[in-house]
């Protein structure tokens, strides 16, 4: 797809990656949470709040960041590169997680951010560690939601509004693993166009 064989193999990432880097990760922030024996219902809150603000990024990134407007070609080529390459190609299954080259900068960012913000490890790691069990169920799921038939009234419910945020409204529809902030900002995609509602109802079935 692209001519740059750097930037082709830098936007292509298998999706099992993301688990296979972060989930090791993880596992080694609960561990040392549980090392510091911080009482059980303050970890789990942690993780929690963690897993919650991830939906809330989640959306914010995809709406501001993803779909921001760049005038230079070279804005508009990172754009492609990040995520307009994913609405061009929406099935392609080795562009549906996000790359390494996005997400573990993000996640050093992140980790950062919390550890300062709870004055230490012992607080901000098991934040961040429900943040990124959130990341990993965003990726999961974006991925499910292309490939994979959903069966259940919540998982179709799921699946249509992101195919319609697909090919009905580019400006709605921002969450991904929960439509929960589109509801709360007024951002629930609508059907534009006849052909968009075809479209997605054939996604969804």
């Amino acid at each position: 797809m692209f001519e740059n064989e750097l930037l082709e193999k830098f936007s292509r990432i298998h999706p099992i990656t993301p688990f296979v880097v972060y989930v090791p990760m993880i596992a080694v922030l609960l561990y040392r949470t549980w090392g510091r024996q911080l009482p059980i219902p303050s970890g789990i809150g942690l993780v929690f709040g963690g897993f919650v603000l991830w939906t809330l990024t989640e959306y914010v990134l995809h709406r501001y960041i993803f779909h921001w407007q760049h005038d230079s070609p070279w804005g508009r080529r990172v754009h492609f590169l990040f995520h307009g390459v994913h609405h061009d190609f929406p099935n392609d299954g080795d562009r549906l997680v996000m790359p390494l080259l996005m997400s573990a900068p993000l996640a050093v960012i992140f980790y950062a951010l919390f550890y300062f913000a709870f004055g230490g490890a012992r607080y901000g790691e098991p934040f961040f560690a429900g943040f990124a069990v959130g990341y990993l169920a965003y990726d999961g799921m974006h991925y499910a939601l292309h490939h994979f038939k959903q069966t259940t009234r919540l998982g179709k419910f799921i699946r249509r509004h992101h195919m319609l945020h697909h090919h009905a409204d580019h400006d709605g529809g921002f969450g991904v693993s929960s439509p929960i902030w589109d509801y709360v900002f007024g951002t629930m995609p609508q059907v534009k166009k006849l052909g968009a509602t075809r479209a997605a109802a054939s996604n969804n079935s």
